[in-house]
């Protein structure tokens, strides 16, 4: 992954973009992944970990009644995470993260390993929906931070 990590960050500089992060089942490890590169600071704009329903609602203004009806795990509830974070942040490319890293929690309708990851660049956002193997809790962690490196590469070339 820090391979990874080095690939984001030195595109990031060349293409003299920012990022912001907002993370929920991911905990910060994006943020973490992204920081463990030297020159990070250049890049990261902000990462936010709003892991409880009253952080999204309150630093990123998702509706409280998106979350009651969606639920935190959701396109809805992500697509209002990144569309905010980019108003808030106001840098080029804006992540957002939230989904369900288990051990429990899950159920038929959202199983543990669901995890949805918003990504904006400039005025065009979109969330995609993830179904990571049920590996433990780490393993979907990891996974979710390594998508989401992926796609941050993907809207830079």
């Amino acid at each position: 992954m820090k391979k990874l990590s080095r690939k984001v960050v030195a595109l990031l500089k060349k293409k003299q973009k920012k990022i912001a992060i907002a993370e929920s089942c991911t905990g910060g490890m994006l943020s973490s992944a992204i920081t463990s590169i030297s020159g990070s600071s250049k890049v990261l704009s902000m990462g936010i970990v709003t892991y409880s329903n009253k952080s999204k609602n309150l630093l990123l203004k998702v509706p409280k009644q998106i979350i009651k009806k969606h639920g935190a795990v959701s396109n809805q509830c992500c697509s209002y995470m990144v569309n905010n974070l980019s108003k808030i942040a106001k840098t080029n490319i804006s992540i957002s993260i939230t989904g369900i890293a288990g051990p429990n929690g899950g159920t038929k309708v959202k199983p543990v390993g669901l995890v949805y990851i918003g990504i904006k660049n400039k005025n065009k956002a979109k969330i995609i929906k993830y179904l990571f193997k049920n590996k433990g809790r780490s393993n979907i962690q990891r996974s979710a931070v390594k998508k989401s490196l992926n796609l941050i590469l993907s809207v830079l070339k």
